[in-house]
């Protein structure tokens, strides 16, 4: 038995001696996440093929993973649902107009020595493969802040049944400033612990500080974060939004 399968044996025993079934749930959904990732990255590489539609077919079948099958389907995971794919709709047509303007496609100079063996010439589209990887990146986050601040404004709404639209959305604001701090850092440092190796490299090349924020790799990266933090903000209001108006609006029935 090899450290990885001791390591996931671990996670899952504790996946469900603390959540419960939920907890089981949660951990088959990382599977099932990865095999959908999976399957999107064999498709993207067939010529042709529109990497930012499969992209939108992926995420919604991962934000129905996370969502539904995690924590079924009720009012709370559809709300939910219905703010990531807007805001995931309105993050892709800025991350591929910003990918296109960067022009961070393709690999940088970093990168050629490793993949000077093979061909370049595969009939893809850089420029919508990477907006693909940022979009990929990001999904996770929102659909997390998306459940978050449903659920809590969903636990205020059955304990104040009274309450008025523009209260309970300002509930969802505050509920999301507490989470949009912390969840920008989670990816600022996950980008520098993934990267770790990445930024000694480019001390041992003496590179200096402003070739390291243009080289295309660190640029990147870098891109990756700023774009998943707006996405992050974005879902936010959204979400509260969104969330009011369906509560309140059940209610009133």
């Amino acid at each position: 038995m090899n450290v990885s399968v001791c390591l996931a044996a671990i996670l899952f025993i504790l996946m469900v001696l603390i959540g419960g079934k939920k907890g089981a749930r949660s951990f088959f959904a990382l599977f099932l996440n990865f095999g959908v990732l999976l399957i999107t990255i064999i498709i993207m590489t067939i010529p042709n093929t529109n990497p930012i539609i499969l992209t939108l077919i992926a995420c919604t079948v991962i934000s129905c993973i996370n969502l539904f099958y995690i924590n079924d389907i009720n009012s709370k995971t559809k709300t939910a649902f219905i703010s990531t794919m807007i805001t995931i709709v309105i993050l892709l047509f800025f991350i591929v107009i910003t990918t296109n303007k960067a022009m961070i496609q393709g690999f940088g100079e970093e990168e050629v020595e490793e993949i000077g063996m093979f061909s370049l010439y595969i009939g893809v589209d850089f420029v919508k493969i990477g907006a693909a990887v940022i979009i990929m990146s990001a999904i996770g986050s929102i659909a997390d802040v998306a459940i978050s601040i449903s659920s809590s404004m969903r636990e205020v709404f059955n304990h104040h049944p009274l309450i008025s639209r523009k209260d309970l959305f300002s509930f969802g604001l505050s509920i999301g400033r507490d989470i949009l701090g912390t969840d920008t850092n989670t990816l600022f440092f996950a980008f520098f612990g993934g990267y770790l190796g990445l930024l000694i490299w480019f001390k041992d090349l003496s590179y200096s500080f402003g070739e390291i924020i243009n080289s295309k790799v660190f640029s990147a990266e870098m891109i990756n974060i700023l774009c998943a933090g707006i996405g992050v903000a974005l879902i936010i209001p959204i979400t509260a939004w969104i969330n009011a108006y369906f509560l309140v609006k059940i209610r009133d029935k």
